[in-house]
């Protein structure tokens, strides 16, 4: 009995860990750079969610919008410079490899949202999907279908 207990508290410790990285902040807590940066990007849009990260050191700031019933996430650095942007898109809309290899992972379950993503200057394709077995899974590819492990 001791040595299950032990372990729940492991695990819910380290889930606490986990998640404790990431926390929810309202616009008035972003650094002034930051704010000027999500105002800029988010002009005509619903902000969603804003929350911090930080991962190996590194913070970040996680913006959740919605601009014309899609959504547009996007990640910016402590300087207020934007590192990341994904946009909602559909599926059909994307390289026909990009699209083939999603299909392809998916493997008869069913995809769910697809964004583009771009990053440091490159473009890749992210979609979640559900799989046969009814479990929640995400597939990151580039334009020619290689898959990318985030």
């Amino acid at each position: 009995m001791t040595r299950t207990f032990t372990i729940v508290l492991a695990i819910a410790a380290l889930g606490g860990a986990a998640t404790a990285a990431e926390k929810k902040l309202q616009m008035k807590d972003l650094p002034a750079a930051v704010q000027k940066t999500v105002q800029e990007q988010t002009k005509g849009a619903e902000i969603k969610g804003l929350s911090t990260e930080t991962e190996k050191g590194v913070t970040t700031y996680e913006v959740e919008t919605m601009v014309n019933g899609k959504h547009r996430d996007f990640l910016v650095n402590v300087k207020g410079v934007v590192t990341e942007v994904e946009d909602e898109t559909a599926i059909d809309s994307i390289p026909a490899a990009a699209k083939a290899a999603i299909e392809k992972r998916a493997a008869g379950g069913k995809v769910g949202m697809v964004e583009t993503m771009t990053r440091g200057g490159a473009t890749f394709y992210e979609a979640g999907y559900t799989s046969k077995d009814g479990k929640k899974h995400e597939v990151l590819v580039k334009p020619d279908g290689t898959e990318v492990k985030d």
